[in-house]
């Protein structure tokens, strides 16, 4: 089937409470391992691809190849620019086939992020794709987090017509060096006053439980790269250092690789179900 917007899968999911899961691939190898599993569960899934892969010819060629594997499937899927920098950005990635953008302006003022968003959001409604973008800022590493609150949320979704809101509650990108605890206080109150579908950033580590809670608070798009492309490398290394000196072909090295990656992604999407 066609490549679908967020408007498609991710609406339905917070009315279900459940979470979409969307993960950061980066090459052929990513890819296949989130298609066959989403394939595999009969899932919808978010394949989403970081703004700097945008850089050079990595983020056309995986659009291709997304959309060649979604032709052959009966599963949603949605191509999308993960913290798009610019609206040039975002216009790039329409071009080339995305069907949902997100332009990033968390670390503009509010009222800077507000007419940045909407501008992606008129963009974005024109080609017929979606839009997310984020209030509050989820950093990477240690940066400081600086929380989302449903009095912003509400006027940000007014103000700017997003069909999806990142929003921060605790969470940082990248693997924590403690254990996070998620504010769920405050994005129940977000949910409260946002109707759209909520996105959580930083979703490696984050124990199930607490991904359950978000959920249940309005969270219908759950953000997974740093986890899937770690056990990715390590594989690889792993498999690389089974093989010592002896010559084996990429594609047989790789597919151990992939396996184990298949099964992670599909514990994730359950998980989120």
């Amino acid at each position: 089937m066609p490549l679908v917007t967020f408007n498609d899968i991710l609406p339905q999911a917070r009315a279900e409470k459940r979470a979409v899961a969307a993960f950061n691939v980066a090459n052929l190898e990513t890819v296949l391992s989130v298609f066959k599993a989403a394939e595999a569960l009969k899932a919808p899934v978010i394949i989403q691809v970081y703004q700097r892969l945008f850089k050079d010819e990595r983020a056309s060629l995986i659009a291709a190849m997304v959309k060649r594997l979604a032709s052959e499937s009966d599963i949603p899927i949605a191509l999308h620019l993960d913290h798009g920098e610019s609206l040039e950005q975002l216009r790039a990635a329409i071009a080339i086939g995305y069907t949902s953008v997100m332009i990033d302006g968390s670390k503009l003022s509010f009222a800077e992020n507000i007419a940045l968003s909407a501008e992606a959001a008129r963009i974005s409604h024109d080609a017929g794709v979606t839009l997310e973008a984020e209030i509050g800022h989820v950093p990477f590493g240690d940066g400081a987090i600086e929380l989302s609150t449903a009095a912003e949320a509400e006027a940000f979704v007014a103000k700017t017509g997003v069909d999806a809101l990142a929003i921060s509650i605790g969470t940082v990108h990248g693997f924590y060096k403690q254990a996070p605890v998620l504010d769920i206080g405050r994005a129940r109150e977000i949910g409260e006053k946002v109707g759209i579908p909520l996105v959580l950033h930083g979703g490696t580590g984050v124990p199930e439980d607490q991904l359950r809670l978000a959920i249940s608070s309005g969270v219908a798009k759950i953000n997974i790269a740093t986890e899937l492309q770690s056990l990715f490398l390590k594989r690889v290394a792993a498999e690389l250092a089974a093989c010592g000196d002896t010559f084996k072909p990429v594609d047989l090295c790789i597919k151990p690789v992939e396996a184990d990656v298949q099964a992670y992604v599909r514990a994730k999407i359950r998980s989120l179900s």
